[in-house]
């Protein structure tokens, strides 16, 4: 859905910091090494106004990858779903410790994400890459996942209830969500977490990095 891209791109332009916003004023190409779990990573990020918030690899989303090793996770034969891939550095972790894993994102995100996949796993082992838009098309899944996984999803206020309705549909009885985020005061972070999503779902913070004020919230039990 093109049209509300751009919108969230708009809005976020407004609200994110100028030194950040800067990060997608120009268009360049850096590739990162980073060390989980045993497993070496190459991500490429593409940066520039066409990718906006999905071309960097966030604290929050090496804050899971270090939870993945730290909780020593295993998900080998596991059904995984990465919302937001973004790099898809948590979902390519997820599957080179052996999930069966769908990395998702908006559209324009599924180049970086694929180009990603391709530099860190063999072809015939290579995890579903897949455009997945908030409340519009989360029943064209299934409801079986064992881990739906997100990093810095939540700083959009206009897309929070779209975001439980997609969790609520995807989440099944023994589904287990895990959701790192920077938490941003200002974008109503702290509400979704503390307010809203406890209205549907059990929520435990299972993690906090103080310094960098980022939390890992275990989630499970979607109510009726």
């Amino acid at each position: 859905m093109p049209g509300e891209d751009e919108d969230a791109l708009r809005e976020l332009s407004e609200v994110l910091p100028q030194e950040v916003s800067s990060l997608f004023s120009e268009t360049y190409t850096e590739e990162s090494h980073y060390v989980f779990c045993g497993q070496e990573l190459r991500i490429t990020q593409h940066y520039g106004a066409n990718l906006g918030v999905a071309a960097p690899v966030w604290d929050a989303a090496l804050e899971l990858c270090g939870y993945f090793e730290e909780q020593k996770l295993n998900f080998k034969g596991k059904k995984v779903l990465e919302l937001g891939a973004g790099t898809g550095i948590v979902g390519i972790l997820a599957s080179l410790l052996g999930g069966q894993v769908t990395l998702t994102d908006l559209p324009h995100a599924l180049p970086q994400i694929n180009k990603n996949v391709s530099a860190n796993i063999p072809l015939r082992n290579a995890p579903n890459v897949c455009a997945l838009s908030w409340g519009v098309d989360q029943e064209q899944f299934p409801q079986d996942y064992d881990f739906i996984l997100g990093a810095d999803i939540v700083y959009l206020k206009a897309t929070y209830p779209l975001l439980i309705q997609t969790l609520q549909f995807l989440c099944g009885p023994h589904t287990t969500v895990l959701l790192s985020s920077k938490m941003r005061q200002e974008h109503g972070t702290v509400a979704f977490f503390q307010d809203m999503l406890t209205k549907y779902f059990i929520s435990e913070l299972v993690k906090r990095n103080e310094d960098k004020n980022i939390n890992i919230y275990k989630v499970t039990q979607c109510y009726n």
